[in-house]
């Protein structure tokens, strides 16, 4: 099928998953994982509505974001791990970064961010699945990043980020999901309004209606929009 038609699909799939909740379908923003798919790609997910993309990685996304710079309206969001040496360039090019996880991180993004009167919107991932190959702040420690990042300059808190553990049935990732809509609720009940606009960053191909149904705002969806990526 082509991009537009998975496009609709996805869009079909997260409508029924919002109504089955009980929420509405305009709380859910699409994010489409455009990382390693040409611009091509990129056009035809543009010309079929989409305009929200994110990307894993900094030199590869710098170039789609200087190819769309004069289409309007398009955003860009860094859903990747990102290291301190490269919060400058990220600050720039970004308005969402997904994967904001220590308190280092988050005073480069605010320096870089005060330096170029800017404000960008930040998420924090946490480490719930205590993966070796994963990142996120510890729950532990997460209200600590949370007080740290609302003194900070330049960065506008919006809520909590999630990468779970690859699982084949998504009903097994579903707990990962809640708890951390637990936490987010916990959070705004000890601070109300510390997480701005509360998204909850999480859910991606395979597992994102089971995602909204437990209260994903934000959905990370890649290969069920462009396809099978292609490796090396």
């Amino acid at each position: 099928m082509s991009i537009a038609e998975n496009l609709r699909n996805l869009r079909k799939k997260a409508v029924r998953a919002a109504e089955r909740s009980r929420r509405s379908p305009d709380d859910i923003t699409i994010v489409a994982i455009s990382k390693t798919f040409p611009v091509d790609s990129v056009s035809e997910a543009v010309a079929a509505g989409q305009l929200v993309f994110g990307e894993n990685r900094i030199q590869e996304a710098e170039a789609k974001i200087r190819f769309f710079a004069e289409s309007h309206g398009i955003e860009w969001h860094l859903v990747g791990h990102l290291q301190s040496n490269k919060a400058r360039r990220a600050a720039e090019l970004f308005q969402v970064i997904h994967s904001l996880d220590s308190p280092q991180l988050a005073a480069k993004l605010s320096g870089a961010c005060r330096a170029m009167g800017k404000q960008i919107s930040v998420l924090l991932q946490v480490d719930l699945g205590r993966e070796a190959t994963k990142f996120g702040v510890d729950e532990a420690e997460v209200r600590d990043l949370v007080s740290a990042v609302l003194r900070m300059d330049g960065l506008r808190l919006n809520g909590l980020m999630i990468i779970p553990p690859y699982l084949e049935d998504p009903e097994q990732v579903r707990p990962y999901f809640a708890r951390l809509r637990e936490l987010r609720d916990n959070l705004e009940k000890e601070q109300p309004g510390c997480l701005g606009q509360r998204h909850l960053s999480m859910g991606m191909s395979h597992d994102f209606e089971v995602a909204v149904e437990e209260g994903a705002t934000v959905i990370r969806v890649g290969t069920a929009i462009f396809g099978s990526r292609a490796y090396g």
